[in-house]
């Protein structure tokens, strides 16, 4: 089993910067890709971001690309989002996932492993 822990959300105003992080721990996720998922109040769950096993691998929502930057430490097995230029359509619940394969996927379905979520709120 695997349980993953995020943290550093929290209030910031439009134009702001935060830094996620998601901890794994009891099995190792470093040969998994990872993701971050958000949900909006009355909205679906959407991949904003996702890293292949390597970090050779990157996809970014057309939302968020040019501001938002995940990253991964195999060692630390931690993902990371920095999220900058923050817009109050940003607000919602972040959450950070794991699949069972090692490529990216968009596709929420395909998320294995989740954490409890952070709450991220932009204000204007």
């Amino acid at each position: 089993q695997v349980q993953l822990v995020e943290s550093g959300g929290g209030w910031v105003q439009t134009g702001g910067s935060l830094r996620l992080s998601c901890a794994a721990s009891g099995r190792t996720c470093s040969s998994y890709a990872r993701g971050w998922v958000r949900q909006a109040p009355g909205k679906e769950r959407e991949v904003v971001a996702a890293i292949s096993w390597s970090g050779g691998s990157l996809y970014y929502a057309d939302s968020v690309k040019g501001r938002f930057t995940i990253s991964r430490d195999n060692y630390k097995n931690t993902v990371y989002l920095q999220m900058s230029s923050l817009k109050p359509e940003d607000t919602a619940v972040y959450y950070c996932a794991a699949a069972l394969h090692p490529t990216i996927t968009t596709m929420t379905n395909e998320y294995a492993y989740w954490g409890q979520g952070t709450q991220v709120t932009v204000s204007s």
